[in-house]
């Protein structure tokens, strides 16, 4: 299974749009990066790779999606505490930190079910692509720079009320420029679909 390190950028979409937002068939919508019972698999896979202490299971995760997911200790302790229970994982003290290791069983149930492992982190895999391959890049350079003048410029003319307005006229109107393309787009796509 080959799965790489997917902070290409994509970290930034996340940032700006919260965790969960994603693309699918075009159009933008809440994105479920797992579906029920994947976290585990992700889990007991990174486990398999080297044992790991909670909070670098999560900064693993965090790496597998590109940012995308930022799991909590509230989503990924209870796995943990469910793999253990299901005697896939044992757990030891080792210099202050509870460190997880996958059981010889662990490895047995990864094996029985590699296909769901692979479909899952495929899908992961997929899902990252489309955020930092070709054109999505380059406009993810596009963005972080826009922000980072915009937020650069609003830091230094915190008092100048001029050109804090100015400011704010253009981003208001680099956002209706992007709504208008937005909607362009959808009435495009309905027109695409009403006549096929």
């Amino acid at each position: 299974m080959s799965r790489g390190n997917w902070d290409d950028g994509f970290g930034v979409w996340a940032s700006f749009c919260g965790p969960g937002f994603g693309f699918k068939g075009g159009r933008r919508q809440k994105a479920k990066v797992f579906d029920r019972g994947d976290l585990r698999y992700m889990i007991l896979q990174l486990l398999a790779e080297r044992p790991m202490h909670g909070y670098e299971v999560m900064q693993a995760l965090g790496q597998e999606s590109g940012g995308l997911y930022q799991p909590s200790a509230g989503s990924v302790y209870p796995v943990l505490q469910l793999l253990q229970d299901q005697g896939y994982v044992e757990s030891e003290e080792r210099d202050g930190k509870r460190i997880y290791s996958i059981t010889a069983a662990g490895r047995t149930f990864l094996e029985e079910n590699q296909e769901r492992v692979e479909d899952v982190f495929g899908r992961v895999s997929d899902f990252t692509d489309r955020f930092t391959g070709g054109p999505m890049r380059d406009l993810t350079r596009s963005f972080m720079r826009f922000a980072q003048v915009s937020f650069d410029e609003a830091v230094k003319r915190a008092g100048d009320t001029e050109a804090v307005d100015r400011m704010r006229e253009i981003l208001e109107r680099a956002t209706r420029e992007m709504e208008e393309a937005a909607r362009g787009r959808r009435r495009g796509e309905t027109g695409e679909a009403g006549t096929a």
